[in-house]
């Protein structure tokens, strides 16, 4: 844990991440609600079309605001099914989702969701920067065009992950660790309060993983939320406030780190 990891006793319970102006004038809008939470999980039961069994069953979350939130199990566990169905992009068979007291979707520039790198073709014919610059998307409008106050976002994520010699050079000539980076520099750009991030840290440098680190923290001190799929144990105290073990499609335990908040333990098998 870094030394001025003041961070972990503040903003826990309030959303206060800056929310950029929303260009269609409040609609397919809405603010978060008073005292709410980043997340809020109920019941939440998720099966994959034409499945016979579901992937996450009877999952409650609790994750408030200015949180880095580990999300740990074995491949099959039910990570990447819990951040897709938090993301919108798969439909509960069961539970409800609440994102900042809303339904998923009622603000689609809060949350940023980044999927596992090898879910995402890099043979795209796109450069780094073309790519970060479209988590700026969502602010632009219809049929506008990024304009200088976007581009001079995009240089700064850029720099801010170490990147920026690499602007103009195709993201199929990026190395994994490069790749991860410039997928955290759109997410970044897209000033989103909550991360939802699949395996970010998988087979990356030590350099882009104290990077990545640096960034995820000054993020939640600013008052954003973070949560991370991960196998990697070996830096949770170091890099994350809280732990959220999953097994067979259900939490099976939630720990608090050292430095974290001190939060009341959710019990096994029912929330996290």
């Amino acid at each position: 844990m870094h030394a001025d990891d003041n961070h972990s006793h503040h903003q826990k319970d309030d959303c206060s991440h800056v929310e950029p102006r929303w260009p269609y004038g409040g609609r397919g809008h809405r603010d978060p609600r008073p005292g709410s939470n980043a997340v809020d999980v109920t019941g939440l039961q998720v099966r994959y079309p034409g499945s016979a069994s579901a992937a996450i069953t009877n999952v409650s979350c609790e994750i408030p605001c200015g949180q880095r939130v580990a999300l740990i199990g074995h491949n099959g566990a039910g990570k990447s099914t819990l951040l897709k169905a938090m993301a919108g992009l798969l439909k509960p068979a069961a539970g409800t989702i609440r994102l900042f007291g809303n339904p998923v979707g009622a603000c689609h520039h809060r949350t940023a969701y980044l999927p596992q790198r090898s879910d995402l073709d890099w043979e795209f014919p796109v450069s780094v920067q073309q790519l970060v610059m479209t988590g700026r998307y969502v602010h632009l409008g219809w049929l506008q065009r990024p304009r200088k106050d976007d581009q001079d976002r995009v240089n700064v994520a850029l720099r801010q992950l170490g990147i920026e010699q690499l602007a103009q050079r195709q993201i199929a000539d990026l190395s994994g660790g490069q790749q991860q980076r410039a997928l955290l520099a759109r997410a970044l750009v897209q000033e989103s309060s909550l991360f939802l991030l699949d395996e970010p840290l998988n087979a990356v440098d030590e350099a882009t993983r104290d990077i990545v680190d640096e960034v995820l923290r000054e993020h939640t001190q600013r008052g954003g939320t973070v949560l991370v799929a991960t196998h990697d144990l070996g830096r949770l105290s170091e890099s994350f406030d809280r732990a959220i073990y999953l097994r067979d499609g259900h939490v099976e335990q939630t720990e608090n780190l050292p430095g974290g908040p001190r939060m009341k333990i959710a019990s096994r098998h029912s929330a996290c």
